[in-house]
């Protein structure tokens, strides 16, 4: 797959590599990269963490919903969504209709490492730890499920080996 014609959309819990991979992907594919969570905030010029403590939860998920309408029919982008833009029905479906679907996924602990200093995650910002990471995969895990397309687990692999992965996985699924 050296070329794309429908998006890519990355889904997955914080700290599975949705950015970084989608980096990665987006100059292999030459596509444009879109990051919800930054154009969020370019377009509210507030902090995520900012929006949830003022706004609320429900309010940033209606953000992300709008944005993905405004991302409808606009074709080779890989977006790197938020963790919880699974949790509405009508985003899964606007991202199944745009494109195609990437579940990244990594065990509790290395979730952990990844975000452990990062202090602009408000979901974990007072839970910091591997049982409450653990909770909330589980409570999520069936939301992306039924959203994915195809699945790619980023434990223990390079940026490349994964970018790689995602591709061969697409060219199948097209087939």
């Amino acid at each position: 797959m050296n070329t794309l014609s429908d998006s890519i959309y990355l889904i997955g819990f914080m700290g599975t590599g949705k950015s970084t991979v989608g980096a990665k992907l987006s100059e292999k594919l030459g596509a444009t990269l879109i990051e919800m969570d930054q154009v969020i905030v370019e377009q509210h010029d507030m902090e995520i963490s900012d929006i949830f403590d003022e706004y609320g939860e429900n309010y940033f998920r209606r953000l992300e919903t709008g944005l993905l309408k405004e991302l409808q029919g606009k074709k080779n982008l890989v977006v790197s969504t938020g963790g919880g833009v699974v949790l509405r029905d009508e985003n899964i479906a606007l991202m199944r209709e745009n494109g195609y679907v990437v579940y990244l996924t990594a065990k509790p602990e290395i979730i952990y490492e990844r975000v452990k200093d990062n202090k602009e995650r408000p979901l974990l910002n007072e839970n910091m730890s591997v049982e409450y990471i653990e909770e909330m995969l589980s409570d999520r895990k069936e939301y992306y499920r039924s959203a994915a397309h195809i699945k790619v687990s980023t434990n223990n692999k390079s940026i490349d080996e994964i970018v790689e992965e995602i591709c061969e996985r697409l060219e199948d699924y097209e087939k």
